[in-house]
């Protein structure tokens, strides 16, 4: 299981959680603990609560267990069980859930809803994305499905703010290649800016540039080219709440 992998594992038990079934996935995901992951590249775990003592190096997106919080301060744990200290702003539990069903962004504190908001989803909004679409097959304006993660964040979209997925991901990336919409260089290309957390390649036959933005009208329609479109008032708070880095799972 990768990084990755295991991180949207635990994701998906905080989310059984907020479905009213906490003690159980706490129990499975390591007790009281919360989830946080690293958004720092380079990030360090340090021995003490100062940087005179480094301990280890953690990888982007790694899942961490905060302990507890001290000052600027945090000490945690790894899934292995190392403990240490590190700094809070290197690490969040902020995630995204966008329901294609409900039309809204859910946004997380851990197992905390901290708020829903409708969302403008694809002109074909209830099918996954398979293969880039057009003006003459808007059929294909379609938003994926699946686990993402923020890629990059754009202060000047064409639609007001813009927060970019990381779609293509490698699952899409693999069905692409088995049906032969992509090739093996593609698909190499997909999967390593997926390890690595880095935005994919937008320009193959699955399409790209899939984001949550602005300029959404708030009523739950479907008009954009595969995007999540929410209003710009609910845009700013979110830009601001989120990193490089933080986890969005996009369900049917």
């Amino acid at each position: 299981m990768t990084a990755r992998t295991g991180f949207f594992f635990l994701l998906l038990m905080l989310t059984a959680a907020t479905l009213g079934a906490a003690s159980e996935a706490r129990a499975q995901a390591g007790g009281d603990e919360p989830l946080y992951y690293v958004t720092a590249r380079n990030a360090t775990l340090y021995r003490t609560a100062a940087e005179n003592e480094p301990y280890m190096q953690l990888k982007f997106r790694e899942p961490l267990y905060q302990i507890s919080k001290q000052g600027r301060w945090s000490q945690v744990r790894t899934r292995d069980g190392a403990r240490g200290y590190i700094p809070t702003g290197d690490i969040s539990n902020v995630w995204l859930r966008v329901s294609k069903t409900r039309q809204t962004v859910y946004i997380y504190r851990g197992v905390e809803l901290l708020k829903a908001v409708p969302a403008d989803l694809g002109y074909n909004a209830f099918a996954d994305k398979e293969r880039r679409g057009s003006r003459d097959n808007r059929d294909h304006w379609r938003t994926p499905e699946g686990s993402f993660t923020i890629v990059r964040k754009n202060p000047r979209s064409t639609f007001y703010k813009a927060l970019v997925l990381s779609y293509p991901s490698r699952e899409h990336a693999e069905r692409g290649l088995r049906d032969g919409l992509i090739s093996q260089a593609d698909y190499a290309a997909i999967a390593r800016a997926d390890a690595q957390g880095e935005m994919p390649p937008m320009h193959t036959a699955l399409g790209g540039m899939i984001e949550i933005h602005g300029n959404g009208t708030g009523a739950r329609s479907n008009w954009t080219q595969g995007c999540v479109a929410i209003q710009n008032t609910q845009m700013d708070e979110l830009y601001e709440l989120v990193s490089v880095g933080t986890p969005v799972l996009v369900e049917p």
